[in-house]
């Protein structure tokens, strides 16, 4: 008798069981998937590991940086264009929401609790820091004409950002909210890579044809790397892009109107070799396994895929008009 009673009760039970773990299971975040920004084209392409296109997603006008949050269930991306940071949700693919910026926001990063996000404003002159809840504006501190390249110190003490105007990176105090020091680097310095276990920064000097190694501990120059393509002159060589291998032993930097991704052994500080890729490569991106580079080549609208091992192009994707950033989910 009991037992017919109970069992319309566990048939429920089960049942919401059942959609519970359905539920979640949608909810994960795709894997392998490559995100690609497209500034004309106001989305996000997404593609496979092996470069098949998937699906777009619309965001926000102009699209240009992205970063995953920690758990990677969300991209954020700025919008150049809209002034707003757009927030894609990764398992529905679809921004869910926007978060208004000053304006022409182009490169951030994020405190290391993901709470904040610091905001290169290029029209402003100045990083500012939003509360990624709250949307609100925390602060400003003023910086040289055209800040672009920000990057956050793991410790959350201190963020580095470059002026391209002024030729200088600007170490600044999160916690007092002001410029500490100046630091004169190459001409047009634009992006930054962390490397040596964070006791480096990388620079990369758009019309210098090089980039500055900065010391973190004293924010010394304490080397240059000089780039030369065969057949180029060096006003032709422009860096921008950059990014650090999952091994640590590698920086890839774009070298922009040359044409080629240039692979630099950290250690040595030398160029064991210059890459064919598309026109103007900026963003970079590789596979946490550290076999494929994703190239974005910004003015011929593809992605170039690198076998990082034989430094060989495998191949070349369309994706859309004007791609900036690339972002890996494994």
């Amino acid at each position: 008798m009991h037992g017919g009673h109970a069992r319309p009760w566990l048939r429920h039970l089960l049942a919401g069981v059942l959609t519970l773990c359905t539920g979640l299971a949608a909810a994960q975040s795709p894997s392998g998937r490559v995100y690609v920004s497209s500034e004309k084209d106001n989305k996000i392409y997404v593609f496979d590991i092996q470069g098949t296109r998937l699906s777009s997603i619309e965001v926000c006008k102009r699209p240009r940086h992205m970063m995953f949050n920690a758990p990677h269930t969300k991209i954020y991306v700025s919008c150049g264009d809209s002034n707003q940071l757009g927030v894609v949700d990764t398992a529905s693919g679809k921004m869910t929401e926007q978060i208004a910026v000053g304006d022409s926001p182009e490169i951030f990063d994020l405190s290391p609790d993901g709470k904040t996000a610091y905001v290169s404003i290029e029209d402003d002159n100045v990083m500012a820091a939003y509360s990624l809840e709250s949307k609100a504006r925390l602060f400003e501190v003023k910086t040289g004409g055209e800040p672009e390249g920000i990057l956050v110190m793991p410790d959350g003490k201190h963020a580095y950002v470059t002026s391209e105007i002024a030729n200088v990176v600007h170490l600044v105090d999160i916690a007092q909210r002001k410029v500490l020091k100046n630091i004169r680097v190459g001409k047009r310095p634009r992006r930054f890579v962390l490397a040596a276990g964070g006791k480096e920064l990388w620079i990369s000097n758009e019309l210098g044809a090089s980039v500055s190694v900065l010391n973190t501990e004293d924010q010394s120059v304490k080397g240059t790397v000089e780039f030369k393509v065969q057949g180029m002159r060096s006003s032709d060589i422009t860096p921008v892009g950059m990014t650090l291998s999952p091994d640590g032993k590698t920086v890839w930097v774009g070298l922009g109107r040359a044409n080629h991704v240039a692979e630099v052994d950290v250690a040595t500080r030398q160029v064991r070799r210059n890459i064919l890729v598309g026109k103007r490569p900026w963003g970079l991106a590789p596979h946490p396994d550290g076999k494929i580079l994703y190239v974005t080549n910004g003015m011929s609208d593809d992605m170039t895929l690198i076998d990082t091992a034989t430094g060989k192009a495998l191949r070349t994707v369309a994706v859309g008009r004007v791609p900036h950033s690339v972002l890996v989910q494994p």
